[in-house]
């Protein structure tokens, strides 16, 4: 199974900011991507990043709206991300749901969104520290998955993104264990639900992933990728992250 690196800008970047892609770009035609890796800009700059990313970097988009065209002031549909140059779309992320009052339901109605535009959707779930102290963490993630992935979701349409709510941005990384725990979870419902195709289906790990911690999580067992925030930003911290990936066994014995 081929990592996914993605690298999520959130509400960051202006035009400038497109020469961190050129600059990955050039590294990675001369390294080889051993990784498939992703950008997702802000929308106004999707069109200009896909323009530039070349054959070894995808576009994608952070969000988009569950219906195709209307009157919603603002919002951006998938076919809209598509037709920009887009090949993926965050749905779900922990920010959409705290800032936007996403529910459940809405994230899998854009998941389905981005699969009628031809998209893949990266699903987001995870857990609050507080639920985690409180000892609801798998089954806050269990319910996120039954209520979140849509029926019928393959490795063609779709990955899963385990981002424990409290690690984003903080510099908190969860133990080793704790995340090999819930990828574990992940992959269990998978398969459960999808059988074969659950196997193939990427879960990806975000959550303060940088540089310095990228190959340890990387190695761990049913860790297909990551996520990552800040560290996306500039080529020169995401590259280790995607080298990182390149050197990271298809699986871990830990347990």
């Amino acid at each position: 199974m081929r990592q996914l690196i993605a690298g999520n800008w959130k509400m960051n970047g202006l035009g400038a900011s497109l020469a961190e892609i050129e600059s990955l770009r050039k590294a990675l035609a001369e390294e080889g991507a051993q990784a498939e890796v992703l950008i997702c800009p802000p929308a106004p700059l999707i069109a200009r990043a896909a323009a530039i990313a070349g054959e070894d970097i995808a576009i994608g988009g952070q969000d988009c709206h569950a219906e195709l065209s209307g009157a919603f002031t603002g919002d951006v549909s998938a076919e809209m991300l598509k037709d920009a140059g887009a090949s993926y779309v965050i749905v779900g992320h922990s920010e959409r749901r705290q800032y936007h009052g996403e529910t459940d339901a809405m994230v899998a109605a854009k998941a389905c969104a981005g699969w009628r535009a031809g998209l893949k959707s990266i699903i987001c779930i995870g857990e609050t520290e507080t639920q985690r102290e409180n000892g609801h963490a798998l089954s806050v993630c269990t319910s996120q998955m039954q209520l979140c992935i849509p029926e019928g979701a393959s490795p063609q349409t779709a990955a899963v993104a385990y981002e424990p709510v409290w690690a984003i941005g903080t510099g908190k990384t969860p133990a080793s264990a704790q995340i090999v725990e819930v990828h574990t979870l992940i992959r269990d419902h998978l398969t459960a639900r999808f059988g074969e195709a659950g196997r193939g289906i990427r879960i990806l790990y975000g959550g303060s992933v940088k540089p310095s911690n990228a190959a340890d999580i990387l190695a761990l067992t049913d860790v297909n990728g990551a996520l990552v925030g800040g560290a996306s930003l500039k080529a020169a911290d995401f590259l280790p992250i995607i080298r990182a990936a390149a050197g990271a066994p298809p699986h871990s014995t830990l347990r």
